[in-house]
């Protein structure tokens, strides 16, 4: 496999008329992660930690950064953000696949220095069964 451009990784928003490409993100993230439910207890094999596979809850967290080009996406991106809302988002993964389900945005911040560009930066949290679509 060749490596791909991070430009290509793609975050997009449910606006009603389909996935919609967060405009000017420079930098995007997707983690997933698994809580894990300890079951060690005395009569555990060297007193090693063990885990109930299966049994913890799963999340994942998206975050991306970049630059505020007042777009169409950041006006869905904002209204999004101050109604609270559990909508629909896609990550595109080039040469792997989609990752799509409901996410809340959980962190919404614009910054900017004097001598330049005005930037945000948006976290976002699953809220619900995610699905895995290959390309």
């Amino acid at each position: 496999m060749v490596a791909q451009k991070g430009k290509d990784l793609l975050l997009k928003l449910e606006g009603g008329n389909g996935f919609q490409t967060v405009a000017g993100l420079r930098s995007k993230r997707l983690a997933f992660n698994t809580q894990t439910v300890d079951v060690t207890d005395a009569e555990s094999a060297g007193r090693w930690r063990e885990l109930l596979g299966g049994a913890g809850v799963q999340r994942a967290s998206l975050t991306g950064a970049g630059i505020f080009k007042d777009q169409a996406s950041d006006a869905l991106v904002r209204s999004t953000y101050f109604a609270g809302a559990v909508v629909a988002w896609q990550v595109v993964i080039p040469d792997f696949g989609t990752v799509s389900g409901p996410f809340q945005i959980t962190a919404l911040e614009y910054s900017g220095e004097h001598d330049g560009e005005v930037r945000f930066e948006l976290a976002l949290e699953s809220a619900g069964s995610l699905v895995f679509g290959a390309l």
